[in-house]
């Protein structure tokens, strides 16, 4: 008897371990689903330029790669690109929530706002849309580098959130 089958004694086949992973992703390609990130997009991204005021901030640098995963090519000049995305507002603010009795801040809201436009062909695609997700964090003092280090996963964690959102929007776009 080979190693990929059993045989019961029934006659009946039992498959391998190797199929039903291979039959739940043929099932899963059929209805149309994507991994999460792998957003496909309308032809007109196939050349994206991406103009920002500051290139480095997590959502950009992240808008960059979710589109390089999406098979898009992000060119550095508006010229010859297809599609641009402008992102025209990038900000984290942050709130207090609470304070100590000592009148030591202990709550946190971090909230952070991107306000972006997409334009293909001269036409306006998505036009000055807006997207924020907002999160709480705590604070103690005799934890600070931690906290820091905490704050700092928390808004790189929403600018993954927006771009997934953004994605998602510029996805839903006609083909």
């Amino acid at each position: 008897m080979s190693r990929g089958t059993m045989r019961q004694s029934s006659g009946t086949r039992v498959f391998s371990r190797g199929t039903v992973p291979i039959a739940a992703a043929l099932a899963l390609s059929s209805c149309g689903f994507h991994l999460q990130g792998r957003q496909p997009l309308p032809g007109a991204f196939s050349h994206t330029y991406i103009q920002s005021m500051d290139e480095q901030t997590d959502f950009v640098q992240d808008l960059r790669k979710a589109l390089i995963g999406s098979g898009v090519k992000v060119i550095r000049t508006e010229n010859s690109a297809g599609a641009k995305i402008s992102v025209h507002e990038d900000e984290l603010n942050e709130r207090i929530l609470s304070v100590s009795a000592r009148n030591i801040p202990t709550e946190y809201e971090l909230t952070y706002r991107v306000r972006f436009s997409v334009e293909s062909g001269g036409q306006t695609l998505i036009d000055k849309e807006e997207v924020s997700a907002t999160r709480d964090i705590t604070f103690d003092e005799t934890q600070l580098l931690a906290k820091e280090r905490e704050s700092e996963i928390l808004r790189e964690a929403l600018a993954r959130d927006l771009v997934a959102l953004v994605m998602r929007r510029m996805a839903s776009l006609p083909q």
